[in-house]
């Protein structure tokens, strides 16, 4: 495993209580040394000693190197194989350090990467139609990101690597914990066939609270290494409490300045499937029409999916 002493020195700094990704972010820039780091953080957290310090650092050390071959390499915020973050992630929400295995090099080209995101329960139209999607992007040489989940988020990774291209996963987990466990094999076959699993992730959540909260993170990044983020289907927030996890990218993406796109929803009027992406076009984002594809180019903009032939 190869482990960037500067992530073990940020993630040290990021286990002190009060210290977010915020600070680090703000105050850890360009490789500060132990005793520089102690110093800045003495003037936040009181009783902070370098030796004590040192004994996190170990700790945490000890913690990153029991992962054992479920990580190729973890690398921290101004490492050289660090990704670069875009200029609109505020401080808070820029990651301090990632885990990762397979081809870290894949989230540096954001413009070929496409999120693709939905529910945890698709129809087989959605499916279907999300399988059209993903084969037009992977004939263009664009790369599918998403999140590991069931449903769509394994509908696209799945047919990904069917069509011969390489896919990225951001988990919620730590990467010898890949959640659900029914997914292990398609993440041994996303690194095996040249892609990546990333997490910033090296423990098991404390509490329910912290695991839950642990899946609008990882959305975060998804939003964060894409050229766009392409909705299948969802619902919206409801009484009902049906799932809406992928408002939380959605959003992201909006504050982070990456376009957004949804499967038209003009051929499911009334299902509830596609609430959210209703809601969506409402707010701006763009429709898709996959029955009508013909191809996918890349606008002047950076942002994929423009192609006249394509939209509303």
């Amino acid at each position: 495993m190869k482990i960037s002493d500067n992530a073990v020195n940020l993630l040290t700094a990021l286990g002190y209580r009060g210290i977010g990704r915020k600070w680090v972010n703000d105050n850890l820039t360009g490789h500060p040394s132990v005793p520089e780091i102690v110093s800045r953080l003495s003037a936040k957290v009181p009783d902070v000693l370098e030796d004590e310090f040192l004994s996190r650092r170990a700790l945490v050390l000890n913690r990153i190197q029991a992962l054992g071959d479920a990580v190729d390499g973890v690398t921290g915020m101004g490492d050289d194989d660090f990704p670069a973050i875009i200029p609109g992630v505020k401080a808070a929400d820029r990651p301090v350090a990632l885990f990762y295995r397979g081809d870290l090099s894949l989230l540096d080209d954001r413009s070929r990467n496409v999120a693709v995101i939905g529910l945890l329960n698709p129809s087989e139209e959605i499916v279907e139609e999300e399988r059209k999607l993903v084969s037009n992007l992977i004939s263009r040489g664009y790369r599918v990101v998403s999140g590991l989940a069931l449903g769509c988020d394994s509908v696209g990774h799945r047919e990904t690597l069917a069509l011969g291209g390489r896919t990225v996963a951001f988990l919620s987990s730590p990467l010898t914990e890949v959640n659900p466990p029914s997914n292990r094999p398609l993440a041994e076959e996303i690194v095996e066939k040249g892609g990546l699993l990333v997490s910033e992730y090296y423990e098991k959540a404390h509490s329910r609270t912290e695991f839950l909260g642990r899946y609008p993170e990882r959305d975060r990044l998804q939003a964060m290494f894409v050229v766009q983020v392409v909705l299948a289907a969802s619902y919206a927030p409801n009484a009902l409490g049906n799932d809406c996890g992928s408002r939380f990218a959605l959003d992201k993406a909006k504050a982070y300045g990456v376009s957004r796109a949804v499967l038209d929803p003009q051929g499911h009027v009334g299902d509830p499937m596609f609430d959210l992406n209703r809601a969506e076009l409402a707010a701006g984002a763009r429709a898709v029409n996959v029955a009508i594809a013909t191809g996918w180019e890349p606008s002047t903009e950076g942002s994929v999916l423009r192609q006249a032939s394509l939209w509303d």
